[in-house]
């Protein structure tokens, strides 16, 4: 079974004559480390709300690990999770305060808070940290945290907008360890990025998506085999073009 598979998919918002989303169709795999690519604009912020069940769609089918939406939305929430670009964690309370918060969101009994968050925020090196308060945390430790909240309820899905952007070397390396890790326990990431090396190394398959289209999807390794360019940033200016893209 798929852990998501989209047919046919629109989105167009009000007073737009250009769809955000056009005639998508696309599936992923359960265990798959897949990265969305494109440039901003391109429509993968709504492909991702969409699946996120945060945003509704014109027409087309989406289903989320054989859960079709948006009917079966309150059976699919509890199956994913999210890690936003912007923290999504409140910066006056402490790390373990935020997590307390996020277990109880998704109703965790206490003791199962607990136990998760602290075997979390020892995976990502902030145990020794984790009495202290968000707002005092470097970007880094805050990335950190921002992901081990999508994590608390053991979802099956994890969608990551960004995870590693702003952040030292040190955090990025142990992030990208990490959802390493995640995956090999069976966790299927979806995940969008701006820096190609990083998603080449990291995603087991990458679709580029351009003008609400997947353009081409494929094993990075290979797309970039059959395309002759030298990298997949290479394919993605082929493909996407090199005219800044200032909107959204």
């Amino acid at each position: 079974m798929p852990a998501i598979e989209i047919k046919s998919l629109g989105k167009t918002y009000k007073g737009n004559n250009r769809p955000a989303i056009a005639d998508l169709s696309l599936s992923i795999d359960e265990g798959e480390i897949f990265g969305l690519l494109g440039p901003n604009g391109a429509g993968k912020t709504t492909l991702i709300h969409i699946l996120c069940c945060i945003q509704t769609f014109d027409f087309g089918e989406v289903s989320i690990l054989g859960l079709h939406l948006p009917r079966r939305i309150m059976d699919i929430k509890p199956l994913i999770g999210v890690a936003p670009q912007d923290i999504a964690l409140y910066p006056t309370l402490t790390a373990m305060e935020n997590l307390r918060v996020i277990g109880g969101i998704f109703g965790m009994k206490r003791k199962a808070v607990e136990e998760r968050a602290t075997e979390l925020l020892d995976r990502f090196g902030l145990a020794a940290n984790k009495n202290r308060r968000i707002d005092t945390y470097s970007g880094g430790m805050k990335r950190r945290v921002n992901l081990i909240a999508a994590l608390m309820h053991r979802p099956r899905i994890i969608f990551l907008d960004e995870p590693t952007v702003g952040i030292d070397v040190q955090s990025k390396i142990m992030i990208l360890d990490s959802l390493k890790d995640i995956n090999r326990d069976g966790c299927t990431i979806i995940y969008t990025s701006h820096y190609m090396e990083e998603a080449e190394n990291l995603c087991t398959r990458v679709g580029i998506i351009d003008e609400g289209h997947i353009l081409q999807s494929g094993h990075p390794c290979d797309l970039v085999r059959s395309s002759g360019c030298a990298s997949l940033e290479n394919l993605y200016l082929q493909l996407t073009g090199k005219t800044l893209r200032d909107d959204t």
